[in-house]
């Protein structure tokens, strides 16, 4: 199996201890593998470590599955949109069977706010600082669709939003650093300070949807 997903044979030990962190990609590799799903993976890791799963009920909210894993977490199961299928995405965003045609990619999450979530493969490098904050290009995160009333908070400025903004034209992954009411604009800030990648204003007539993002996997 190490030689499927790339790895080597004490990476593959390490990935089998209870809550390793085992990056996304190498996670469907292994899920490939075994010719199962990723929510089913998790079913027998931890019904092997002698915890109820198989018998905890599945909710399904706003086209997500959400699996409880014990007593404390969840896994959420979302659509996985990569890079190459962004722009298929931007003239199908509200066609449910074009989503529901994505593949699906499991976060282990302590906290589940209500609402639909979304993962996304990000394209560019314009929040890769190098730091722990980095979304660098190709990261996955899982991003939770943004209300309009969740701006309320970015305009106050005491809620900085890392967040994938998808717009009639592209898709972006910025920190919101404010919002105003009166224009309807947001400002996009990048983490990379190089020259290229600079602030600027977004009106939201140009925006489709906001996901906050709630979680990262980063190879």
């Amino acid at each position: 199996m190490a030689e499927v997903i790339g790895v080597s044979l004490r990476t593959i030990q390490l990935y089998e201890v209870k809550d390793a962190n085992i990056p996304i990609k190498n996670l469907t590799k292994i899920a490939n593998y075994f010719e199962v799903s990723i929510a089913e993976l998790y079913m027998y890791e931890v019904n092997e470590n002698g915890e109820a799963y198989i018998n905890e009920k599945v909710l399904s909210k706003k086209g997500n599955k959400i699996y409880t894993i014990g007593q404390k977490k969840k896994l959420i199961m979302a659509p996985l949109l990569f890079q190459e299928e962004q722009k298929e995405y931007l003239t199908n965003h509200l066609n449910q069977s074009f989503l529901e045609e994505l593949p699906q990619i499991g976060f282990v999450m302590d906290y589940l706010d209500d609402g639909a979530y979304m993962a996304f493969e990000i394209l560019g490098d314009g929040m890769n600082d190098g730091t722990i904050d980095a979304v660098p290009n190709k990261a996955i995160v899982l991003g939770k669709e943004m209300e309009n009333e969740a701006f309320e908070s970015v305009e106050a400025g005491t809620n900085e939003t890392s967040a994938v903004i998808v717009c009639g034209n592209r898709i972006l992954c910025k920190n919101i650093i404010s919002y105003n009411k009166e224009k309807d604009s947001i400002i996009c800030h990048n983490l990379n300070e190089l020259p290229e990648y600079k602030d600027f204003e977004l009106p939201m007539k140009d925006v489709l949807k906001v996901f906050k993002i709630v979680k990262k996997q980063i190879d």
